[in-house]
């Protein structure tokens, strides 16, 4: 088993033991204890497992760097960030064509001085 696919393991056995989320940090900290990854290896690796987790199905990313099983989550809590950015995409898209509405009627190539 490679070492990426080991410390994406260990966080799930991580999680699936505490059954609740937990912060980055604190995942990092026990995947490590748990893999026993040495001192100098450190800084690559937490980068490699965040993009691994980011990257693997299995795990929800939360508000405030918060981590759980994605399977624990509902649609709407690991889809709010996607529905939201909707919302105000197309608030903005109706105040512009309320404010095209609002200009003068100005046939197109006659300009007023």
């Amino acid at each position: 088993m490679s070492q990426k696919n080991s410390m994406t393991d260990a966080a799930f056995a991580v999680l699936s033991n505490r059954n609740k989320e937990i912060e980055f940090a604190g995942l990092w900290q026990e995947v490590v204890e748990m893999l026993g990854i040495p001192e100098e290896d450190r800084k690559r690796k937490k980068v490699e497992f965040y993009q691994d987790l980011m990257l693997d199905q299995r795990f929800a990313s939360l508000k405030g760097n918060l981590w759980d099983l994605r399977n624990r989550r509902t649609f709407n809590e690991l889809h709010a960030k996607a529905a939201l950015a909707e919302e105000i995409e197309d608030e903005e898209e109706e105040e512009t064509i309320e404010e095209e509405d609002e200009s003068p009627d100005v046939p197109k190539g006659e300009e007023t001085y």
